[in-house]
């Protein structure tokens, strides 16, 4: 079988071995394991640098298609797309002229063209994984709309399973519920019971970007701890924000309940999932909440705020705690919740939840889905 892959993933390409963002290429390295050609159709890094942050793709016949880079945001980069369009278009085409199998990755720019150009292949079998949130009733740009309305449409969207994020009512057939994974069954540990009247240990894990709402996560822990609750945050990960964290934390002096570590290997987050009572991500949008989902796989009941398919994910709270990204509100509903819930149950529940979702798994359903 040829696959064909459209990806926005920039890649480089280092001793004849391409390169890309790593969560993305390991679960490709899942879908080319079972096809023998694949085509990758994407955007090659400007530097051609190998990031931190990279790996590699493991299939021996991998063909790289590079196509131009374009944004669909301002007069200027409109123009520069009418430009570059055909190019992409055609490139598209011709790959999957030559596939037996078409797998776009949404939504993206290089995924809403490719969205398009499926369409001249009605009988081809494709799938696409939609990487970003699915819920109808979110505010998404435009561009995630249209690539949506087509996915959907199975006149125009034929021979597609669509794999998304969470269970949504009243969508057509060829929408699938989905699940990203990080660990291996090899990592699943018993469930143990925590000390809820100990200091309680929270962790938060992501990018320090605004989207993140890093800064409200603090003030979180901070208002926790002069309400009497004592609280301390565990702070994985870098980004944009994180100068300004440190001088708020410096001038708040709450170096004694917040400690931003930076970027860490995936093993030290871990052993702090182990120990910490809950993890914490209130986000103003996501996709898929890896973040949460690694948390719940070690016993650790995630605080987060009802985006994408969390409602779901923490089971309308059976499992989690959801909360308004709104300071004093969140507080408040997180007191009434820990101080009324049966939290042994709730973090049970919520391990329980997050390993049925191993790498093994991924793996069996990517292959049902290749057929």
């Amino acid at each position: 079988m040829k696959l064909a892959i459209f990806t926005l993933v920039q890649h480089s390409i280092k001793n004849d071995t391409y390169y890309g963002y790593a969560p993305y290429v390991r679960e490709m390295n899942l879908w080319t394991k079972y096809v023998d050609a694949v085509t990758v159709v994407g955007i090659q890094k400007p530097n051609n640098e190998v990031d931190a942050i990279d790996c590699a793709y493991t299939s021996p016949n991998l063909k790289f298609v590079a196509v131009p880079n374009f944004s669909l945001l301002g007069i200027v980069a409109v123009l520069k797309t009418l430009i570059v369009l055909p190019v992409v278009f055609f490139k598209c085409v011709s790959a999957m002229r030559k596939a037996d199998h078409l797998h776009l990755r949404c939504p993206s720019n290089i995924g809403l063209v490719a969205c398009f150009a499926q369409i001249f292949f009605p009988s081809k079998q494709k799938s696409t994984k939609y990487a970003g949130n699915w819920d109808p009733n979110s505010n998404q740009p435009w561009t995630y709309r249209l690539q949506q309305a087509i996915l959907r449409n199975t006149f125009l969207t034929r021979n597609m399973k669509v794999l998304v994020y969470g269970e949504w009512p009243g969508e057509t057939k060829n929408i699938h519920p989905f699940i990203s994974a990080t660990y291996t069954d090899a990592e699943k540990v018993p469930f143990s019971k925590k000390d809820y009247t100990a200091p309680l240990v929270f962790v938060f894990a992501g990018m320090l970007v605004p989207g993140k709402r890093p800064l409200l996560t603090i003030q979180f822990i901070a208002e926790l701890n002069r309400r009497g609750i004592a609280a301390r945050l565990e702070m994985f990960g870098d980004g944009p924000l994180r100068p300004e964290l440190e001088a708020y934390v410096a001038a708040q002096q709450l170096e004694y309940c917040i400690v931003m570590h930076g970027n860490q290997d995936k093993s030290v987050v871990r052993n702090a999932l182990l120990t910490a009572h809950f993890n914490i991500l209130l986000s103003k949008s996501e996709g898929w909440p890896k973040a949460v989902a690694e948390g719940m796989f070690y016993g650790c009941i995630p605080v987060t705020t009802s985006v994408s398919c969390v409602a779901w994910m923490v089971g309308e709270e059976s499992r989690g705690i959801i909360v308004e990204p709104e300071l004093e509100v969140a507080v408040s509903h997180f007191i009434h919740v820990f101080k009324g819930s049966n939290l042994d149950v709730m973090a049970h529940k919520a391990l329980d939840w997050s390993q049925q979702y191993t790498f093994d798994r991924l793996e069996m359903d990517i292959a049902g889905v290749l057929g």
